[in-house]
């Protein structure tokens, strides 16, 4: 098992009012990507009302919320492996947590774990610079992490990622967890 963090904590999840989880079954890939944006709206709705009071807060944090579980979610569905994608929100009153889990296989999560190194080896603003630029002169595609660094750079989400290697079905399962702050 690897675990490979972001920030000071291991994100933990505990029973709230204030949650949701949703089971994405496995699919056609043109489906899950299309209901990806819905399924992101849907979360954004059920986590921003408790923040209502403030309109602005409450405009702000539904799209952030929405952004962040679009780019977790279609992540997952891109590079998933067969079967289902576990989403869970969580509303703190100081936080948004979010933990999306699904299965990718052997060579996918090598692959993932050294963009991981990649995009938590320094200033995560410094880091988007940079990719933005590699990826503008790139002549081929491939995973470049920019989402990941949009949402700690621009957004301070803090991540944390658990690898858990099923060598029966020989795939990884991969759990994401994010936090990102509530503005005061």
């Amino acid at each position: 098992m690897t675990v490979v963090l972001f920030g000071q904590e291991h994100l933990a999840f505990s029973d709230t009012a204030h949650a949701v989880r949703l089971l994405l079954l496995d699919g056609p890939l043109d489906l899950a990507w299309k209901h990806s944006g819905m399924t992101s709206d849907f979360i954004a709705e059920m986590m921003a009302p408790r923040f209502r009071p403030s309109r602005r807060l409450y405009n702000q944090l539904k799209q952030d919320i929405g952004y962040l579980a679009n780019e977790l979610i279609e992540n997952a569905i891109k590079f998933r492996a067969r079967g289902e994608v576990v989403v869970e929100a969580l509303a703190q009153t100081d936080c948004i947590r979010l933990r999306v889990s699904n299965f990718i296989d052997s060579e996918t999560a090598a692959r993932f774990q050294r963009l991981l190194v990649n995009v938590t080896s320094g200033d995560p603003g410094d880091l988007l610079i940079r990719q933005i630029e590699a990826s503008a002169t790139a002549t081929t595609g491939g995973t470049s992490g920019l989402g990941l660094l949009t949402l700690m750079s621009d957004y301070e989400v803090q991540f944390a990622w658990l690898f858990e290697e099923d060598g029966v079905h020989e795939r990884t399962r991969l759990e994401t967890y994010a936090a990102m702050a509530i503005p005061a």
